[in-house]
C-alpha cells in the first residue's frame, strides 16, 4: 500500500456519472421507471494507488465498479483514461490496460478449461504468445501469485476458493495491466486465507506499480489495504478521504455509524457504542428528495436535509463530505434508542459529543 498519493497522476476520472437501469411492464415492455444504481459520481483515481470503495449491500458500489470497466453502458456522464475517453478507446486497447476480479472466481471459469486455457485465453485472443511459449508465460504467472506449473493441467473444480482467486489474479495479470478492479475478492474466503490474498495483492501492486480499485463491504479490509477510502449511500458517494484521516476522523453521519459496526476485541467501558440506525435503506427506484440519508440520519433538519441535495465538499485536506452538518474532528455521533425518545419520534434521538 502506498502512503500517500495525494498529488499522484489521475489515471481514471468519472465526472457527472449515472447509470439507471429501466423497469417495464406491459405487453409494449413501457418504461414506467428506472432503478438508479449509480446517480451522478464525479471520483478520480490516482496511479499507483489503492482506492476502497464501501457502503451497504445495493448501495450501488459493483454497479459502479462495471460501468468504470466497460462492462455495462453509462447512462450519462464520462469516463476518462489517462486524459482519453475511455468510451472512445478501442475496446481492446481498453481490455489490455484494465482488468477485472470477481467476487465467485469459479463462477468466472469455464469448468471445462485447464488453468492452461485459462490464463492462457488473453494471451492466445491478442496473439501475444502461443505453444510452448504461451506454456511458459503461464507458468510465470502462476508462480507471481505462489501456484505451481503442475497446476496449470488441472481444472477450476480441483481447486480451494483462495486457489480460484489466485488464479482469477492470474488471469488479470496476463497482459500485464494498469489497472485491476477487485470486486470484493476476499468476501467468500475464510479470514486465514483473505489476509494471504491481501498480502499478495499488496506485494503485486508493489511489483508491478499497479492502480487497485478494492470494493467490499469490509471495513477492516479496506482499512488494511487502502490508500484512500470512498464511502457510497444509495448510488452516490457521501464521503472521500485519506483512509487514516476517514477512520479517525468520520465526518458524515452515515460513515461514523459504519465504524461504529465494526467488531472490538475489548468490553466495558473502553468499549464504544453501536450506533443504531432507524428504518431501512429507501429503494434506488424512488429515492428520498434533499440529501438520500435524511430519512435515516439522526440529526437532519427538516427543512434543509430534505429539501437541498448536498454536494462533495472538502472539510479538510484531501478530506470531501457530503453533508450539511459534517461531524468536526474529534466529535462523536451517539444515538439514543431509550423508550423515552422513542416516543416523541418515529427515531431515534442523537446528540454530539
Amino acid at each position: 500500500m502506498v502512503e500517500d498519493n495525494s498529488t499522484g497522476e489521475i489515471l481514471i476520472k468519472v465526472e457527472g456519472l449515472k447509470k439507471w437501469f429501466p423497469i417495464k411492464a406491459g405487453m409494449l415492455s413501457t418504461v414506467k421507471n428506472y432503478v438508479r444504481a449509480v446517480d451522478g459520481i464525479d471520483l478520480e483515481i490516482r496511479r499507483g494507488e489503492t482506492l476502497g470503495i464501501v457502503g451497504e449491500s445495493g448501495c450501488g458500489k459493483t454497479t459502479l465498479g462495471r460501468v468504470m470497466m466497460g462492462l455495462i453502458p453509462i447512462t450519462s456522464g464520462t469516463i476518462s483514461y489517462a486524459g482519453k475517453d475511455m468510451l472512445s478507446m478501442p475496446s481492446r486497447e481498453v481490455r489490455r490496460k484494465l482488468q477485472i476480479v470477481f467476487q465467485d472466481p469459479g463462477g468466472s471459469m469455464n469448468p471445462r478449461m485447464s488453468v492452461r486455457s485459462i490464463i492462457g485465453e488473453p494471451l492466445q485472443v491478442n496473439g501475444i504468445a502461443d505453444g510452448a511459449e504461451l506454456t511458459s508465460r503461464v507458468a510465470e504467472l502462476l508462480h507471481s501469485v505462489g501456484l505451481k506449473k503442475e497446476h496449470m493441467t488441472r481444472f477450476p473444480h480441483e481447486f480451494s476458493g483462495g486457489q480460484k482467486q489466485r488464479i482469477a489474479l492470474a488471469r488479470s495479470l496476463s497482459l500485464d495491466p494498469e489497472f485491476i478492479l477487485l470486486d470484493e475478492p476476499t468476501s467468500a474466503l475464510d479470514v486465514s486465507v483473505q489476509a494471504q490474498v491481501l498480502n499478495l495483492l499488496e506485494d503485486i501492486q508493489q511489483k508491478r506499480g499497479l492502480t487497485f480499485v478494492f470494493i467490499t463491504h469490509s471495513l477492516n479490509v479496506v482499512n488494511h489495504i487502502s490508500d484512500r477510502v470512498a464511502v457510497m449511500y444509495l448510488g452516490k458517494i457521501v464521503e472521500i478521504a485519506r483512509t487514516s484521516d476517514l477512520f479517525a476522523n468520520p465526518s458524515h453521519p452515515y460513515t461514523q455509524a459504519l465504524m461504529s459496526a465494526i467488531p472490538e476485541p475489548t468490553i466495558g467501558k473502553d468499549r464504544k457504542e453501536r450506533i443504531v440506525l432507524s428504518g431501512d435503506v429507501p429503494s434506488p427506484v424512488n429515492p428520498p428528495s434533499g440529501c438520500r440519508f435524511h430519512t435515516r440520519c439522526p440529526i437532519a433538519v427538516d427543512g434543509r436535509c430534505n429539501v437541498d441535495e448536498p454536494i462533495l465538499e472538502e472539510v479538510r485536506s484531501g478530506h470531501q463530505v457530503a453533508c450539511h452538518f459534517p461531524l468536526e474532528l474529534g466529535q462523536t455521533l451517539t444515538v439514543l434508542n431509550e423508550e423515552s425518545s422513542s416516543k416523541d419520534s418515529d427515531k431515534p434521538s442523537a446528540v454530539i459529543l
